[in-house]
């Protein structure tokens, strides 16, 4: 009965601690995606009470708004793909042998991707693959790519080296102990940068309606020039409610990815 007493007031399970703890894990798991449903459900409720032009309100009516939703995540999984296909092994490459010496510089080089304005690199996808989506989602693609390099060479690097050696000590190949061993340890930490790489692209998709890329930034980008700020302001939240909800989402994935037992 006494040795109940300290895990009690230390905060063990049971105690107030632990129950806040609890507490503040429902909060974080219900009231994102939460917020996120009422975000969109208040939008809609508005445009149908606001004062608002009859091209308004087909412009925010649910055919179209499901057409601009559709755009919107095509472009952004398409990059979110893309960046994967690339940016993935060449952290791997940058782990490896005479490569490892550049993994900085090339992080460092990936990074000014990130650091351009966004709308400068959406422009110019625009100019070397013309108008339309295909500038856009390679323009997000250079984007995203530099979450998910920086953090395959940090889960790589961060792998126990002994373990990789008792694994070749085993007789596995280096790409046997890559799949086998460094990749899943290394897993949790991948996937945390495409969940950044995918929130980034989701939230910068919506300039891609500015060089006619469509998506739910045709509702920003129509606002704007026609002075509709009802539309202006549901498409901000609309923009806003996706990349919450998709950031929950991919934790969800995250923790489901994390190996068991670590």
């Amino acid at each position: 009965m006494t040795a109940a007493v300290p895990a009690l007031a230390a905060g063990g399970e049971g105690g107030p601690e632990a129950s806040g703890g609890r507490r503040g894990g429902v909060a974080r798991w219900v009231v994102q995606p939460l917020a996120c449903v009422l975000a969109v459900v208040g939008s809609l409720v508005y445009v149908h009470v606001a004062d608002v032009s009859d091209s308004e309100q087909r412009s925010l009516g649910i055919p179209n708004l499901l057409t601009l939703l559709r755009e919107h995540m095509t472009i952004s999984l398409a990059a979110t793909v893309l960046t994967c296909l690339i940016a993935i092994p060449i952290g791997i490459m940058l782990t490896r042998g005479p490569m490892r010496r550049y993994s900085k510089p090339v992080i460092t080089v990936a990074g000014f991707g990130q650091a351009a304005p966004a709308i400068g690199l959406i422009a110019l996808g625009a100019v070397l693959f013309g108008i339309g989506q295909m500038g856009a989602i390679v323009a997000l693609t250079v984007y995203g790519a530099m979450p998910i390099i920086a953090n395959t060479v940090t889960g790589l690097d961060g792998v126990d080296p002994r373990l990789v050696e008792a694994a070749r000590g085993m007789g596995m190949s280096s790409f046997a102990t890559l799949v086998r061993v460094e990749l899943p340890l290394a897993l949790a930490v991948i996937v945390a940068g495409v969940r950044t790489a995918l929130v980034l692209i989701v939230g910068t998709a919506a300039l891609a309606s500015f060089t006619g890329g469509g998506g739910l930034g045709q509702l920003i980008t129509t606002g704007i020039k026609l002075q509709q700020n009802v539309t202006l302001v549901v498409g901000a939240i609309l923009v806003a409610a996706l990349a919450l909800f998709i950031d929950w989402l991919a934790r969800v994935v995250e923790i489901v990815a994390a190996p068991k037992g670590l």
